[in-house]
């Protein structure tokens, strides 16, 4: 079976080219080269050559191919890709052959992630990223053995690495600037790395301090976007006043203030005693379609991420019942407004008697001979009382 050297594509033993990309099979296409910024992670089990020694080499893999897949999957949940395997060691690279304007995030949100999988399962690793320029081919054939990047920056995330203490994620300088708004950090001593002229800084990632994709917004006024803003303001106040729900969707690129006018939105209907929740879904990690809307019901719900399942459960349980008797008391009372209202038709409505003698009746009754006699003169029968 023939693969595409462009794409990868699996082709039968007699195409002569590529049914994906159309390329000519069995020539090595020119290498498609760029320079880009990419994030590189590296995994490192502690103290695994030692074990390794005295195991059977079946034992050894039984041990890595599990190590590996879980690895592998938590890179690639993160958007990104593993570029080799190296012994216990895994390299990730973050930004290539797919970049996005978060990779150096996504790739310390991914080595955090690894850390808390090794540590729960009592594995001992040492997790290194390292942001910086390379040279990427696009259409390297990773399968083969060959190289996706190349650069400085793949060398000083291996020495990152084998300096990161255990249970750690030691990063780079670059990196630490990148995600210091979104990512908690303690500063490390410099490393005197192997081959460097001088120390690299180091910090040492704790934990995520915002949401995934969340952006730090400013206080700096709002300047050019009063049309939308006022746009938005008459459409919660239309919403408020006539108790109908809006929908409301913005488009527009990176950048261009589109959470920063979510904010101001946010901002203006609390202002006025309103309740505004913030949900959002992201490309990477455990999101999903329905995590906006799940959290939504956490915030309603007051249950946090690391609740208990049976805690988040009561308290789940508990303002569902708050809302359903809230809700039970109002239909009540529009119940209630609603009898209210048709007794007091009912009384200004002129009360028909029944006539006892239909033959006898006189003009005044519609329609003459009826048993309904709308006339007092005739009526001497007695007068049955009124039912609500």
């Amino acid at each position: 079976m023939g693969i595409c050297a462009r794409c990868g594509e699996e082709n039968a033993d007699t195409a002569r080219f590529c049914s994906a990309c159309g390329a000519t099979l069995g020539e090595r296409a020119t290498p498609v080269e760029e320079r880009r910024i990419v994030s590189v992670v590296f995994v490192d089990l502690v103290g695994f050559t030692t074990r390794a020694e005295q195991l059977d080499p079946e034992d050894v893999r039984a041990f890595l191919v599990p190590y590996y897949e879980r690895v592998r999957s938590e890179l690639e949940s993160y958007g990104g890709r593993v570029e080799k395997f190296i012994g216990d060691a895994v390299m990730g690279v973050f930004g290539a052959p797919v970049a996005y304007g978060d990779d150096h995030e996504r790739a310390v949100r991914a080595a955090l992630a690894v850390q808390e999988w090794a540590t729960a399962d009592g594995l001992e690793i040492r997790v290194a990223v390292n942001t910086g320029e390379a040279i990427v081919e696009l259409e390297a054939r990773t399968e083969q053995g060959e190289a996706m990047i190349a650069g400085d920056v793949v060398n000083t995330a291996a020495r990152l690495q084998t300096s990161a203490p255990v249970g750690g994620v030691l990063v780079g300088h670059e990196t630490y600037a990148a995600t210091r708004s979104s990512i908690e950090y303690r500063p490390a001593p410099p490393i005197a790395a192997k081959g460097k002229s001088e120390p690299v800084r180091a910090w040492l990632a704790l934990r995520a301090t915002a949401p995934a994709g969340e952006r730090p917004l400013t206080a700096i006024p709002v300047v050019g976007r009063e049309r939308e803003l006022e746009q938005l303001r008459r459409i919660w106040e239309d919403v408020s006043t006539e108790r109908r729900p809006a929908l409301v969707t913005v488009f527009g690129p990176s950048g261009i203030g589109k959470s920063r006018l979510a904010l101001e939105l946010a901002e203006h209907v609390t202002a006025r005693g309103g309740l505004a929740l913030r949900g959002r879904s992201t490309p990477y990690g455990a999101s999903s379609p329905y995590s906006a809307f799940g959290q939504h019901v956490k915030q309603i719900a007051g249950v946090f991420d690391n609740d208990e399942l049976d805690e988040a459960r009561r308290k789940l349980r508990a303002s569902v019942s708050d809302l359903v008797d809230g809700l039970e008391e109002a239909e009540g009372m529009r119940s209630t407004w609603r009898c209210s209202w048709a007794s007091a038709a009912r009384a200004r409505r002129p009360t028909a008697r029944r006539c006892s003698s239909p033959r006898a009746c006189s003009s005044s009754c519609s329609p003459r001979g009826s048993r309904r006699c709308s006339s007092s003169r005739t009526s001497t029968g007695p007068t049955p009382a009124s039912s609500t």
